[in-house]
């Protein structure tokens, strides 16, 4: 920060706002008597203790001294009212700063993320904080300024004692940051979470300047580093660090490289959270033997209930060594392997402890081209009656696995979330997914994107709103579907009653198709105000001429409905 700079922050924090000067002048004018005159208001309501008077958030504080109650005993110090009275000030001042980022101030929490901070905000900020008191949540993520100027907020945290919830993501954090966070734990000895994500400095052997301050018997229950670039020196931090964090209960270390060395001094201290409840390790290189590797460790982390080892290309083969440790893990109740290259082997092996996992509610195989093949194997041991979220999508699944699905749906009475998308065999067998829902069925997420959806399917989606088994659903998910016929959606639409409760529609073409809206665009039109909770509809693709488009804006505009539309186009012949 350059001198310019400093001494804008300096006469920033200096300089006091016009309700300071307001205040300054009533306090000046009340007289003693007036100070000690019961307000009227104290008569018709019960008496309070002054702890519990002391203990008002600043927004009420701020309403009662607008109108004059001011609640003094007699024989009570003039200066507790001019404790009460500057505190109203105070946040009086609070306000202005954060309105004049953007956001609505809240004396519990601060979010201030995207504002574009400086340092000299940071600066401001750090002088409002005796203000907060009661603040419990404070996010100042995606502020690049942030990084570097961290301290001279952080000296100040001892005002907010009761501070559980700190988020730094993409603030480009430094090591002097690191330190200074380290240094100012003692001060917020209630924080629970703590989110460093997508922050590069933290890694690069940085993250010992934080770690190196941790104590014994540390609150922290939520720990997120996501791409943060850890080194192997890193995760040696990490690793001690997690000796001292006994009542971690999440850690995510999403997007960051672990080598084979640096996954098993990883583990080798997971012992030490016999509390975890979540590990995410998504997108974080593992191989063959880095999977293996952490099954040997879930046997020291029993309470585990989430799993997210997506995205991890090179991990095929690996779930057969992983499998046999999660049997162990009781609590296990989502289990996220989507994009990970599984073998048919891979699956078999889950397949083997499938009947284990009595409390899985969420399986995610997508994007596995094995599950295809080995789909009805799986079903056949899950424990389908509770699984609420099933992604099947891009699973290459044949018209055999299809009828398995098929015939399992009467026993997911819990599914809230389905996926099929990408699975063109869907196409033409979408009526033997829908017939055997129950009335009371809780589906609320129904993806279908490039099915091959026919105008039958269609057809038998508008006979299943009918029915009144979609009753729940939020998400719906048509697109890329061209082969449907213009019958189909306007069968569709003129069920809408029976979707009040959908929030997002996506019926979006191929950026390779073109067609009119023209043939079932008055059925939409008709459907929309019975689409009470619709938020966004998505027509990408889809041909608009400029009447039909402004007559659809005009009915999205009165209900505040995004709409997601290409700019006015030619149709294309359908093929």
């Amino acid at each position: 920060m350059d001198s310019t700079e400093a001494t804008k922050g300096k006469e920033s924090v200096q300089k006091r706002s016009p309700l300071d000067l307001i205040m300054n002048q009533l306090r000046r004018k009340a007289s003693f008597t007036e100070r000690k005159k019961p307000a009227v208001g104290r008569l018709f309501r019960p008496s309070e203790s002054r702890d519990k008077r002391n203990v008002g958030i600043p927004e009420v504080k701020e309403s009662e001294a607008s109108e004059g109650k001011e609640n003094n005993e007699p024989g009570k110090e003039i200066n507790d009212t001019d404790d009460e009275a500057g505190s109203v000030v105070g946040w009086g001042r609070v306000k202005q700063f954060v309105q004049k980022l953007g956001k609505t101030p809240h004396s519990q929490n601060l979010s201030l993320s995207h504002c574009d901070m400086t340092a000299t905000d940071v600066v401001e900020l750090a002088t409002l904080l005796p203000f907060l008191a009661q603040l419990e949540v404070m996010d100042l993520s995606w502020n690049d300024l942030v990084g570097g100027s961290l301290k001279a907020l952080t000296i100040h945290l001892q005002h907010v004692g009761k501070l559980r919830v700190l988020k730094l993501c993409s603030c480009r954090l430094t090591n002097q940051d690191l330190t200074a966070l380290g240094e100012a734990l003692d001060c917020i000895p209630l924080i629970e979470v703590l989110d460093l994500s997508w922050n590069v400095g933290v890694g690069a052997g940085n993250f010992r300047h934080f770690t190196e301050h941790l104590q014994a018997e540390s609150t922290l229950k939520e720990l997120r580093l996501v791409d943060c670039q850890l080194s192997e020196t890193d995760i040696t931090a990490l690793s001690e660090a997690l000796r001292m964090l006994s009542s971690l209960e999440e850690l995510d270390l999403s997007n960051n490289k672990l080598s084979i060395k640096g996954m098993e001094n990883f583990t080798s201290s997971l012992g030490s959270t016999p509390r975890l409840k979540t590990l995410k390790l998504s997108m974080c290189g593992l191989s063959k033997d880095s999977i293996s590797i952490l099954g040997q460790a879930l046997r020291s982390v029993p309470a585990l209930e989430h799993i997210n080892l997506s995205c991890n290309k090179e991990a095929g083969g690996g779930l057969t060594m992983l499998s046999t440790n999660l049997a162990l893990l009781t609590h296990l109740r989502s289990l996220d392997m989507h994009l990970c290259c599984l073998s048919k082997e891979d699956v078999l092996a889950l397949v083997q402890v499938a009947s284990s996992l009595k409390e899985l509610r969420e399986l995610d195989l997508s994007s596995n081209k094995s599950v295809g093949e080995t789909l009805q194997n799986l079903l056949q041991t899950l424990p389908l009656s509770q699984i609420t979220k099933l992604p099947l999508n891009n699973c290459a699944l044949s018209t055999h696995a299809c009828h398995a699905l098929a015939t399992a749906m009467q026993m997911l009475k819990q599914l809230e979330s389905l996926n099929l998308s990408w699975n063109k065999c869907v196409g033409e067998n979408l009526k033997q997914f829908l017939e055997p829902l129950p009335p009371d069925c809780k589906l609320q997420d129904l993806r279908l994107s490039s099915c091959n959806l026919t105008t039958e399917d269609v057809l038998q989606l508008e006979s299943a709103c009918q029915r009144g088994v979609l009753s729940h659903l939020k998400q719906l998910d048509l697109s890329y579907n061209g082969s449907v016929g213009d019958g189909g959606w306007m069968s569709l639409f003129g069920k809408a009653a029976a979707l009040k409760g959908l929030e997002e529609l996506d019926v979006s073409l191929r950026p390779s198709a073109s067609l009119s809206v023209s043939p079932w665009l008055p059925a939409l039109l008709e459907a929309l105000p019975q689409l009470s909770s619709l938020t966004c509809l998505s027509l990408q693709h889809w041909a608009l001429s400029s009447a039909e488009r402004e007559k659809l804006e005009k009915i999205l505009r009165k209900k505040n409905v995004i709409l997601e539309c290409d700019r006015l186009a030619m149709p294309k012949a359908a093929g």
